[in-house]
């Protein structure tokens, strides 16, 4: 299954490019802006990767950030990705960017999105990946901070795919964000929001996500299990969840793999992310295989993720047509 999983065409759908900042790349781009690290090497940064919950996993993801500072830093952290997501046959990605996390500390917006703009391009000529942008709003920051990067947004928004929502969730539900989404749709943008796993009142927030905001689809979200009504909903407009199980236990309990199987069994469209790999050493083909190994996954049923995961991108139905047909084909070759 190793092998097949390898092979498998691929499609990620939550990945945020900043989680994707391995040690390695840290340190050289702290090197070439001047700035000391708090680590001895590599290996002790990742031994200090230590975190049992979401805000504990954030404080060390944003202390990271700091080193990105050029252009430069960001086309070479996204080509970083591109390249491992070409080496585990990664089709197409969606890939979440946290303009906020950066403009809040002095680095421009412009400078930020022409360096993962230009490492987009390049990919999809040179390494045959294609990738789309989503904006994420941090929720906890004022949602006026979101609307004016929002604004600041319009400018690229033939670059941006669509727009979501991510950090913090205590305290910070999506309505309180309900009239920059407004915004975003009125601008065209499409709609996603995270709805972290086991936190507090996360089935509300899902439901606020999907009844309040109306989203296109929702970023984690096992905790909808809790409520039939919210299924039945989703299951209703064809939405997708786009699961994270390494992450999930990183900061919970579990996996969460006996929850996306009931999901899967009930026809809820569920994708397998890697969320931010560098910090849990995992990308989307070990999320996969992880997965496998917990349920005893079949290779029709890895195939129907990947269906899944092309069904609910945000793409053209041709281009997803043709995505499909190479799932299609690969399976038919591997039986």
């Amino acid at each position: 299954m190793k092998d097949f999983i390898a092979g498998l065409p691929k499609c990620e759908l939550h990945l945020h490019i900043e989680g994707t900042l391995e040690p390695e790349l840290k340190f050289e781009l702290a090197r070439r802006n001047g700035l000391r690290l708090p680590y001895a090497g590599v290996e002790q940064m990742r031994a200090a990767y230590t975190f049992d919950s979401l805000p504990s996993f954030l404080r060390i993801y944003y202390e990271g950030m700091r080193v990105l500072r050029t252009e430069p830093d960001f086309y070479d952290l996204a080509m970083a990705y591109l390249r491992k997501a070409a080496e585990q046959n990664v089709r197409y990605a969606e890939i979440f960017f946290d303009p906020q996390a950066h403009t809040s500390r002095g680095v421009p917006f412009d400078l930020v999105i022409r360096g993962l703009r230009r490492a987009l391009m390049e990919a999809e000529a040179r390494l045959g990946v294609r990738a789309q942008l989503i904006m994420c709003f941090l929720r906890d920051f004022q949602a006026e901070y979101a609307m004016a990067t929002l604004l600041e947004s319009l400018p690229y928004r033939e670059w941006i795919a669509g727009v979501g929502l991510d950090s913090d969730e205590r305290g910070n539900p999506p309505v309180k964000f309900a009239a920059v989404f407004e915004r975003a749709r009125q601008e065209g943008y499409l709609l996603t929001m995270h709805c972290d796993v086991d936190q507090d009142d996360a089935v509300e927030h899902i439901r606020q996500a999907v009844e309040d905001i109306g989203v296109n689809r929702i970023d984690h979200g096992v905790n909808i299990l809790e409520d039939q009504r919210l299924v039945e909903v989703v299951l209703e407009r064809g939405m997708g969840l786009t699961c994270c199980p390494i992450s999930n236990g990183y900061v919970t309990d579990s996996m969460k793999a006996e929850g996306i199987r009931k999901l899967m069994d009930l026809g809820v469209r569920v994708t397998i992310n890697s969320d931010d790999p560098a910090y849990f050493g995992a990308y989307v083909g070990e999320n996969l295989e992880a997965l496998q190994g917990a349920l005893q996954l079949t290779g029709d049923e890895l195939a129907r993720l990947e269906r899944d995961a092309f069904e609910i991108a945000w793409l053209p139905r041709h281009v997803k047509d043709a995505y499909l047909a190479e799932v299609d084909a690969y399976l038919a070759r591997e039986r």
